[in-house]
This record gives structure tokens, C-alpha cells and sequence, in this order.
């Protein structure tokens, strides 16, 4: 395979992985990392690097669309990006402690836990409850649009959200994503945002988060110019796109893409890991 067609295949399955990663969260990067090792036989340390750059061409993609559009909470986002940046700096510090299979596989029970969380419908209680006292003083509370107009949201159990985004941190500076997946679960599940808000804020925040660890990774050597830049501009393109579906997609849909694509990737990095077949 010359250059050229390497780089063009790169490019149009980044774009699929951008689209993806726009919809749902994700940011692109759990897709990326899994295509480029088990598809086109790159080390997991250059294809985490050339991730992280992706992730943060997804973040500048989507977000802005998002934000105009009313769907991300940036007070939420600012908040959490607190929590996944210290966590993304302590993770990528672990890089060079942990062996590529031993990467392969945490990265594969990550991605199988969090289809299995992301399918989970959480508990119907009555919107009759108090007002978070903490949610209300930090003003985290807000509304996003629906056809049927804006619809307001309370947030719930910020501290667990909190803790969740600083392990999704630690996760994306030692596996080259952004943890849109835990940080959308974070978001939906732990603090019960509805799930357009969740993976809106999560495509703000992704980009911050990637950006922490990506310079130890460039100082490492692990990002490979070539490599990452059909890379970006793949993942930008499909952000762009999938930023313009978002506001007609179904929300059922979203969750059974999200989980559909995370788990299948997720046990073959299990099994690539756990054989050795890096």
C-alpha cells in the first residue's frame, strides 16, 4: 500500500470515526485508537498520540455548533474540565509505566463497561424532588431546545460527576482519547443531565481534556505528523457533519450507536490484548 492510498483510507475512516464521535460523545478518539492498531497495524503509542490530536479537532468541530445551538452547558463543562484535565496530565505521565497490551486490554474493559452503563435507563423519579443545593448555588441547572420547545433540566450529585470525569482524565492521557464515553455517563447517569446535554458538554470538554496530555505525548515522540493529519482533518470534517444530525437525531438511537460501537471494539482490544497481537 503506497502513501497516498494509506493516507486516503486514514482519512475516510477517520471521517466515519468523527461523525460517530460528534453524535454520541465519544470525540472520536475510542474509534481511532482501535481502527488504526487493529486495521492498519499501528503502535498503540502513535495511534493514541495522532488520537489525541483528532479528539481535539472534534472538540473545535462540534463544540462551537453545540454552543450555539443551546445544547452544551458550559458552566458544567468548565467545571468538570477541572477534574479531567488534572486526571488527563496524571494518565499520560503513566504512559511510559505500562506496557502496550496491558493498555489494550483496560482500554477494551472501559469501552465493554461503559456500553453496558450508557444502556442503563436511569431511575423514574418524580421531578417533584428538592433543587440540588450544590447544583443550584455553582448554577449548573439550564434548558436545551426540544421540537416542542426549551426544556429545563436539574443537575444532580455534581461530586459524582466530578470523580467520574477525573478517572475519564486519567483514562485519556493513558489510552489517547478524550473519555467522552465516561464523561457522557458521568453527565447522564451520575448527575442525570438529559443525554443531547450530555454528550454536547462532553464535545466541549474533550478537547481540553486532549490537549493536557498531548504535549506529553509530543514530547515523548509518540505524535507522527503523517499520521495525524489525515487523522484531524477526517475527524474534523466528520464533527462539522455531525453536528449539523444531532438536533433531529433520537436520543434511543444515540444510545444503542453508542453502545453498539464502543463494545464491539471494545472485546477485540480485549482479546488483542490479552493474546499479545499488538
Amino acid at each position: 500500500m503506497n502513501v497516498l492510498l494509506f493516507s486516503l483510507l486514514i482519512l475516510f475512516c477517520s471521517l466515519a470515526a468523527g461523525l460517530l464521535g460528534s453524535l454520541t460523545g465519544l470525540g472520536g478518539g475510542v474509534v481511532i485508537v482501535p481502527l488504526l492498531v487493529l486495521v492498519f497495524k499501528v503502535n498503540i503509542h502513535y495511534a493514541a498520540g495522532a488520537s489525541l490530536i483528532s479528539v481535539i479537532a472534534t472538540s473545535s468541530g462540534a463544540a462551537a455548533a453545540y454552543v450555539k445551538e443551546g445544547y452544551s452547558n458550559v458552566r458544567i463543562g468548565m467545571l468538570l474540565e477541572v477534574a479531567t484535565t488534572l486526571g488527563a496530565l496524571y494518565g499520560a505521565y503513566l504512559v511510559a509505566k505500562v506496557s502496550p497490551a496491558s493498555i489494550a486490554i483496560i482500554f477494551g474493559v472501559v469501552l465493554i463497561l461503559s456500553a453496558y452503563l450508557s444502556l442503563r435507563k436511569p431511575p423514574n423519579i418524580a421531578d417533584t424532588r428538592p433543587p440540588d443545593r450544590l447544583a443550584a448555588w455553582l448554577r449548573l441547572n439550564g434548558d436545551y431546545p426540544t421540537p416542542q420547545g426549551l426544556k429545563a433540566y436539574t443537575v444532580r450529585r455534581v461530586p459524582l460527576g466530578f470523580l467520574v470525569c477525573n478517572v475519564a482524565g486519567i483514562l485519556s492521557g493513558l489510552l489517547g482519547i478524550g473519555s467522552g464515553a465516561l464523561k457522557v455517563l458521568g453527565m447522564d447517569q451520575a448527575m442525570e443531565t438529559p443525554f443531547k446535554v450530555s454528550t454536547a458538554t462532553s464535545n466541549f470538554m474533550i478537547g481540553v481534556t486532549a490537549a493536557a496530555s498531548a504535549g506529553i505525548y509530543f514530547h515523548r515522540g509518540y505524535i507522527d505528523p503523517a499520521l495525524a493529519m489525515p487523522v484531524m482533518l477526517g475527524v474534523l470534517l466528520g464533527a462539522f457533519i455531525g453536528a449539523r444530525i444531532m438536533p433531529g437525531a433520537t436520543t434511543h438511537y444515540l444510545r444503542a450507536l453508542f453502545s453498539a460501537t464502543i463494545v464491539v471494539l471494545g472485546i477485540e482490544m480485549f482479546i488483542k490484548g490479552m493474546t499479545g497481537k499488538l
